[in-house]
């Protein structure tokens, strides 16, 4: 196999075909502007292959050098992507989970403290984002997901099953709150990703009107709900610390199961079984607590 070209003069060319300019090459790669030169001049004569040809005071690529700039550049990308990935996984003593934001800042977060208490040799690290991550790529250790489970490749333990309830803020509309399934759905409504038919059809009344505040992320519509804005169909899950609170109330007994239960996923890594073993274990305990207590509350 023939020696690969330097990374330092790999680079070099890739700023240069991108730049045209050697001067700002330098600039950008923090180096000298001979040493730009130097670095395509070592490349063109390793390769055997011109690479640019002086065109007035500039650089012109040559079609050889424009073809190598092509490949040059995806192969650059492909291993600063892969150095990030490396970089990224997690380290020995860290629990790197992966939650919706949503479920990580009601639910999850809450409970937190608990289980840094009894693992206090581990620095937690919260990945909150709404795209699905790729957990089989290592770069998380476990992870909260909803759906029907099934996911190819990770190992599973069902959490909770959860359902949704309408909530408002006590203040809203000066304290005088919607109570029937009629007025509920007059409005206003803070509507979110979550579908009012299951719930009208239990009530018996026709969905709200399709205008006022649509929002998207749970977050938001929960801080625009205890606004006094509208009143919103919401997981029991993301408002049972504002119900406990008093920040939330909830209009109706009416509640509907909610299609996609809590999953805790992992990829079976030998490095990480302990910690995911760790974390999983407690996760039942306070999904046991969690049920109980609205087992309670229900009576």
């Amino acid at each position: 196999m023939r020696p690969l070209p330097p990374l330092s003069a790999l680079r070099s060319f890739e700023a240069l075909s991108r730049l045209g300019s050697v001067t700002q090459a330098a600039s950008e790669l923090h180096v000298t502007h001979s040493a730009i030169s130097q670095q395509i001049r070592q490349l063109e004569d390793m390769l055997g292959v011109v690479l640019f040809v002086r065109e007035g005071r500039g650089l012109r690529l040559t079609e050889d050098g424009r073809l190598y700039a092509l490949q040059v550049r995806i192969g650059l990308t492909e291993l600063t992507e892969a150095t990030r990935l490396i970089q990224a996984r997690p380290r020995d003593g860290e629990l790197v989970v992966a939650v919706l934001p949503s479920f990580g800042a009601h639910w999850l977060l809450p409970r937190l403290p608990r289980f840094q208490a009894r693992f206090p040799q581990y620095r937690i690290s919260l990945r909150a984002s709404l795209d699905i991550q790729d957990l089989r790529q290592g770069l998380v250790d476990i992870g909260v997901r909803m759906g029907q489970g099934g996911w190819e490749g990770l190992q599973q333990q069902h959490l909770f099953d959860d359902e949704l309830v309408v909530v408002a803020a006590p203040g809203f509309r000066q304290g005088k709150l919607p109570r029937t399934p009629a007025e509920i759905v007059a409005g206003p409504v803070v509507r979110t990703v979550e579908s009012w038919m299951g719930w009208c059809l239990a009530a018996g009344v026709e969905e709200p009107s399709q205008a006022g505040l649509w929002i998207n992320d749970s977050n938001l519509v929960l801080q625009a709900v205890q606004q006094g804005m509208g009143v919103a169909l919401e997981r029991r899950s993301l408002v049972d610390a504002g119900l406990k609170s008093g920040m939330l109330v909830q209009l109706s007994d009416i509640v509907v199961p909610y299609p996609y239960p809590h999953w805790l996923v992992w990829p079976q890594r030998e490095s990480s079984l302990l910690k995911q073993r760790e974390f999983a274990s407690w996760m039942a305990e306070e999904v046991a607590v969690y049920q109980q207590e609205l087992a309670q509350a229900a009576r």
